[in-house]
């Protein structure tokens, strides 16, 4: 059943590359992460990516305490499902296996991809101080979820906008016995309504 799991979430994550071409860290939007959603039998698998700003509001390598700390709660936070995507009481699910961690990729700051105005005050042909060198981090996490009644996931709560506050919108992508869909939930209505995909 694992294997199935994993070729629906490749599936998913493969028709997210066809429309993308190529996802780099650099790539990313911020308020914007991505939930992919699988489900076969009383299993459900999910995979949670999202910009490192969304969740911690910085995206540089944390060197101070309070940095260190921010990360550390927010993978302790990441590595609850069921407190960031509420499941019906019904459907008797638990966590049986959780996984969240930060990546990080350095770049140069000519190879940023600068959505404003280049007019910042420094030149782009040579770096101009120690912060000349730009980083992008994205948490990742992936969950197995064993549900007794699966058919009574009808909808799912988002409590995971009120814990990161900069997280504006997740884009979801889910696959089941009955179908698939894919969705945009946003801060200001965290609800998603599967009915007839479960």
């Amino acid at each position: 059943m694992r294997i199935l799991l994993t070729v629906l979430l490749s599936t998913i994550s493969a028709t997210a590359a066809l429309s993308e071409e190529t996802r780099q860290l650099d790539a990313h939007e911020h308020g914007v992460g991505q939930l992919n959603i699988a489900i076969e039998g009383k299993s459900v698998a999910m995979e949670l990516k999202t910009p490192g700003a969304d969740i911690v509001g910085f995206e540089y390598q944390a060197t101070s305490a309070e940095d260190r700390a921010s990360i550390d709660q927010a993978l302790a936070q990441l590595s609850a499902p069921l407190e960031l995507f509420t499941l019906p009481a019904a459907a008797e699910c638990v966590a049986t296996e959780t996984n969240a961690a930060l990546e990080q990729e350095e770049m140069a700051e000519d190879d940023h991809d600068h959505s404003h105005d280049h007019d910042h005050g420094h030149d782009h042909g040579e770096k101009s101080d120690a912060k000349a060198e730009a980083s992008h981090t994205e948490f990742h996490a992936n969950y197995m979820l064993t549900c007794d009644k699966p058919s009574a996931i009808i909808n799912i709560d988002f409590p995971y906008f009120d814990l990161f506050p900069n997280a504006q919108e997740l884009e979801v992508q889910l696959i089941s016995d009955q179908g698939a869909g894919a969705f945009e939930v946003e801060r200001s209505n965290p609800q998603l309504s599967l009915g007839g995909l479960i």
